[in-house]
């Protein structure tokens, strides 16, 4: 797979099979992955694989917060601008709807928010999850590193033939996640990435992008 066609072909699946992701895939994606840039080379991620019984638990857990009304961990960072506004606010409510019907949750359905939340902390049933972690004392500029950082491990998935998708919602449950992990009180909980094999019969959902004119400009040339 060259790399225009895991660009390509790189979405957030929101539907996994229960098929185990080897040990030394997963090693050979993140060892390769160490090579993204990292401005100072400080290399500022931390993370943590989560597989077997203990994600099984942290699934648990998880799902039982959200089914029981739970709103969740306060946040550390704000997962949208408060005051977000055209186009975003257009690109963000399209991607919604288009992504939860494909789920079969229509927008009207007044278990919506219910249902939403046991599918995330489900983690779509994924049998890895991924869990970013950054050292408090980072800055914006290394937070632009991290995702760089699993820009390239979703890439490298994609060229082993796995799918991934990012999740900020992990943040709602932090304090649950970081019992699961480990993590102490120096590292902040960037999100989680489930990465598995698609499930097969799923139809598969690509979200629109922008043209390219509404977000570059060439200068000169």
């Amino acid at each position: 797979m060259d790399v225009y066609e895991a660009v390509d072909s790189r979405r957030a699946v929101r539907a996994f099979s229960d098929e185990p992701v080897r040990r030394d895939v997963l090693e050979r994606v993140l060892s390769t992955a160490a090579r993204a840039p990292s401005s100072g080379n400080l290399q500022p991620w931390h993370v943590y694989v989560v597989t077997g019984e203990p994600l099984a638990e942290l699934k648990r857990r998880a799902t039982a917060r959200a089914l029981s009304g739970d709103p969740g961990d306060e946040r550390e960072y704000p997962m949208y601008p408060a005051d977000l506004a055209p186009p975003y606010l257009d690109r963000f409510s399209a991607a919604a709807a288009q992504r939860y019907a494909a789920l079969g949750i229509e927008r009207d359905d007044p278990e919506r928010p219910r249902k939403i939340a046991a599918l995330n902390s489900g983690a779509f049933g994924a049998p890895v999850v991924l869990f970013c972690y950054l050292d408090r004392t980072m800055g914006p500029g290394q937070w632009g590193d991290a995702g760089m950082y699993l820009q390239t491990v979703m890439l490298l998935l994609r060229a082993e033939g796995l799918h991934s998708c990012p999740q900020v919602m992990w943040t709602m449950y932090r304090r649950t996640v970081s019992e699961t992990v480990g993590a102490d009180d120096r590292l902040v909980l960037f999100c989680g990435v489930s990465v598995g094999y698609e499930e097969a019969g799923v139809p598969p959902l690509r979200t629109g992008r922008a043209h390219v004119t509404e977000t570059v400009s060439f200068v000169g040339g």
